[in-house]
């Protein structure tokens, strides 16, 4: 006999896959609570009755989202651990590119944080503390060790951004599709990790030596 629990349960979680989708699809103002609940098969009242308001289930939603980004930042973290910081931002490329290449086109939530960073909500702010300021110092450390500036420098943060925006350009998208067999031969996972943080590490020499 199904609960009235498990059903509010099931309710809870077909809201949130549907206001994930949603809000990723359109962004935050653009989806109305009778859309989501239109989808989700539930009644209009359902988001006020689990979530208080709309907010506060997108709110929930960045959240889920924001722990998935957390917990690949915390993988590439321990991956380095105790390695010298040439070691550490090789494991760095390794783990964010093995998540690309694993997910293949940009994700649902990709999609979600891009549109919060394109047209902020009052979530912005704990975007940006819970999700991108750890991973951009900790990669920020990585960078100023092996420029020997601080980590605060904006030498480093540019270039700190210049490592990880490899990784995310060679996510596979139908362009490279498109191209075939030939994509394939060279963009493996493994090849284009070690390419990245070879092209890295070489660009981060010649960077110290010229300043």
């Amino acid at each position: 006999m199904t609960t009235v629990a498990g059903r509010d349960g099931r309710t809870r979680r077909r809201l949130l896959e549907v206001a994930t989708r949603l809000f990723a699809d359109r962004g935050f103002k653009h989806v109305t609570v009778r859309a989501i609940c239109q989808e989700a098969r539930a009644n209009v009242a359902a988001v006020n009755y689990h979530f208080r308001d709309k907010l506060s289930l997108y709110r929930e939603v960045l959240d889920e989202a924001m722990s998935m980004i957390t917990a690949l930042t915390e993988e590439a973290i321990r991956a380095g651990a105790g390695l010298p910081a040439e070691g550490r931002l090789r494991a760095y490329v390794k783990v964010h590119t093995r998540h690309v290449f694993r997910h293949g086109r940009t994700t649902v939530v990709q999609q979600l944080l891009h549109r919060e960073f394109q047209d902020p909500t009052k979530a912005l702010e704990s975007l940006i503390d819970r999700v991108w300021r750890p991973r951009f110092e900790y990669l920020a450390g990585i960078v100023g060790e092996l420029l020997n500036l601080p980590a605060d420098d904006p030498r480093v943060t540019r270039c700190a951004i210049s490592i990880h925006l490899q990784v995310i350009m060679i996510r596979p998208s139908p362009a490279m599709e498109r191209m075939g067999h030939k994509v394939k031969r060279v963009f493996s996972a493994r090849a284009v990790a070690e390419h990245i943080a070879a092209f890295s590490l070489a660009g981060l020499d010649a960077y110290r030596e010229r300043r």
